[in-house]
């Protein structure tokens, strides 16, 4: 997990929220799919850093 495939998947959602704001439904479908893997990559990405963080308090 990285921090670009985050920004990655939150430029997928842009795109696809600006195409339901237009009034394209299906893309409507993506965007909560695409919101859906952000949260899922945050939680993953937040885990990292904790371990990270703990890690670097036991070794100090």
């Amino acid at each position: 997990m990285s921090k670009d495939a985050l920004l990655k998947e939150v430029e997928m959602f842009k795109s696809e929220y600006e195409k339901f704001e237009r009034g394209n439904k299906a893309a409507g479908t993506r965007a909560r799919k695409s919101l859906q893997e952000i949260k899922k990559m945050a939680q993953e990405l937040r885990t990292q850093i904790q371990e990270t963080k703990n890690t670097a308090e036991t070794a100090a």
